[in-house]
């Protein structure tokens, strides 16, 4: 009897030693900019579990890091079919239709997901894209509204605050305007889009 347990408990140890050992973690290798292994590692995972929103996630993310946006928007849009609202995968799709140049889809999902997931960790990202769009749309008051909301999220991005700038330029705010742009100086003092938007507007205000 003591023998069947010893033994019992010797499997037991092997097993959890080989079953337990860690596997590659694909969200990690996606942080550290290992993007192809990470959607191998994603692949992978999805072979042996389907519905594995979190391997859906990374796979989409680093899919999107490499510039392969078709595939991003065709692997998510599986993903959507096992869990329909999940933010993360709506933010994907958001994102893969902008730089596909597709604005208003792109619009669509970016809104979605602002809903889904009003304090979600994109929600900075998605307002700023929203601001990109309305930009190409030449909608600079809603440029505006998102661009304002993306720095109120996310305050010390000199690109963001030069892209608000811009987009009250445009709508001719050029008080606020150059507000922004000295913001985007603040944070980043050479930053050429900045100077070179702030010198606009000042030669505007003096001819105006």
């Amino acid at each position: 009897m003591k023998n069947r347990v010893f033994l019992t408990t010797v499997i037991l140890i092997i097993s959890m030693s080989v079953f337990g050992q860690e596997r590659p973690d694909a969200l990690l290798l996606y942080q550290n900019g290992d993007y192809k292994e990470a959607i191998e590692i994603c692949n992978s995972e999805l072979e042996l579990r389907p519905g594995n929103m979190d391997s859906y996630s990374v796979l989409g993310w680093s899919l999107i890091k490499l510039g392969r946006y078709q595939e991003a928007l065709e692997n998510s849009k599986e993903g959507l079919k096992i869990s329909r609202y999940d933010a993360r995968i709506v933010e994907i799709i958001g994102e893969a239709n902008f730089y596909l140049g597709k604005n208003l889809e792109a619009l669509k999902w970016f809104e979605e997901y602002a809903v889904l997931a009003p304090t979600g960790g994109r929600i900075d990202t998605v307002y700023f894209f929203m601001g990109e769009l309305f930009i190409r749309m030449g909608e600079y008051n809603h440029a505006d509204i998102a661009f304002t909301t993306a720095v109120f999220h996310t305050p010390n991005i000199a690109r963001w605050w030069a892209r608000l700038g811009y987009a009250r330029e445009m709508a001719k705010d050029y008080t606020y305007s150059i507000e922004a742009y000295n913001k985007a100086l603040d944070l980043a003092p050479s930053f050429p889009d900045a100077k070179r938007g702030k010198e606009r507007v000042e030669a505007q205000l003096r001819n105006g």
